[in-house]
């Protein structure tokens, strides 16, 4: 187990509300339970902790403060250094915050799916923008791999500069590990019965299977995907959600990691985060609502009451012009779901088999 490093409020000055910068302002966030939005949540307990309360409003403000840390430790760093990576929002903009509070240069390589507010927010914290164009797409419209190429083709012209690739960084992981496990064992005092956890590139995943597989076997680690996207191994096919998919699999994705897996598609993760606005007055990102309608799946496994940690990385107000938006909902061919309809689709959602992981519902 590596010693914690990160965040004095977190780890070395738990009593002090007091942060030097920004990058000392992550730590625990609010945890708060689920009680309106489907009928299950009167027989299981579902708590959302909500990273959307971090400083740029998601959970990748941690990974941001902890890679730029270990770079200025490890010297791929110093004052003036500049730093570049592809993002398509969350860690762009979090790089963005931590770059503005402690002096370095920030790029970020984007595409066409990048939102304007996301984009208006990296610009404000005084962040470069390289679009990548469409025709760079692979064959099932995917832009990671042409947003990732260019990235590493910038930061190898740009006289000392780092690309800390998120998407492939070992140290991506740790943390989860140092942090956002642990925090989850102080606020249940020990394990709950499930942490759902969208997959992305694998770094919230990793870090917290790592924790609690040593601590807490019995807890069921379950991993939530958008329809599409290759992780898992099911089909690919063109998506709409940001922060979730891959048209790869991420070097810190393994199967023994979790125990079941789930895929959600735009429809149904998007009329689950309108339903959590409306019903729980909680206004978060696309990827909160396919975690939240895989977690509402799995528990509808089990006639004895779970509880369940549900990881919310992000907050909805960057998604205003696109998943909030009904003429974008419409221009995409999105039709929401009534509340009835969310309700079956999520008695109709199945665990996907990843890799020779079966289902083990008890």
């Amino acid at each position: 187990m590596r010693s914690p490093t990160l965040a004095k409020t977190s780890v070395g000055k738990e009593s002090s509300l007091l942060c030097d910068d920004v990058t000392e302002a992550i730590g625990n966030v609010p945890i708060v339970r689920l009680n309106r939005l489907h009928h299950l949540c009167q027989t299981h307990n579902l708590y959302l902790k909500l990273e959307s309360c971090l400083p740029s409003g998601s959970i990748k403000d941690k990974n941001a403060a902890y890679l730029v840390k270990d770079a200025e430790k490890n010297g791929f760093i110093t004052p003036g250094s500049t730093i570049v990576e592809s993002s398509s929002g969350n860690f762009g903009i979090a790089l963005a915050t931590v770059g503005a509070a402690r002096g370095y240069q920030v790029i970020i390589v984007v595409d066409a799916k990048t939102p304007f507010p996301t984009r208006r927010m990296l610009q404000a914290y005084g962040a470069k923008l390289v679009d990548v164009p469409l025709e760079a797409a692979d064959t099932h419209g995917s832009m990671q791999i042409a947003r990732m190429q260019k990235a590493q083709e910038l930061a190898s012209q740009i006289p000392g500069a780092w690309y800390p690739c998120q998407h492939t960084n070992p140290r991506n992981t740790d943390v989860h590990e140092i942090l956002t496990a642990r925090e989850i064992e102080m606020a249940f005092g020990g394990a709950p019965d499930a942490i759902a956890i969208g997959v992305s590139t694998a770094g919230q995943l990793a870090g917290i299977s790592r924790y609690f597989r040593e601590k807490y076997p019995q807890t069921r680690l379950i991993a939530v995907d958008i329809a599409g996207s290759t992780i898992f191994g099911t089909p690919p096919h063109a998506y709409k959600m940001t922060g979730l998919g891959l048209s790869f699999v991420p070097p810190n994705f393994e199967d023994k990691m979790l125990d079941i897996a789930y895929t959600v598609s735009d429809r149904l993760a998007f009329s689950v985060c309108h339903a959590l606005a409306r019903q729980e007055g909680l206004l978060l990102g696309g990827s909160t609502g396919a975690i939240v309608a895989a977690a509402l799946a799995d528990a509808s496994r089990y006639q004895t009451p779970q509880q369940m940690l549900l990881l919310n990385p992000d907050r909805g107000d960057r998604y205003l012009e696109t998943i909030y938006n009904p003429t974008w909902l419409e221009a995409q061919g999105i039709e929401l779901f009534s509340s009835s309809q969310i309700v079956a689709a999520i008695a109709a959602l199945n665990p996907v088999i990843v890799r020779g992981l079966s289902d083990n519902s008890q």
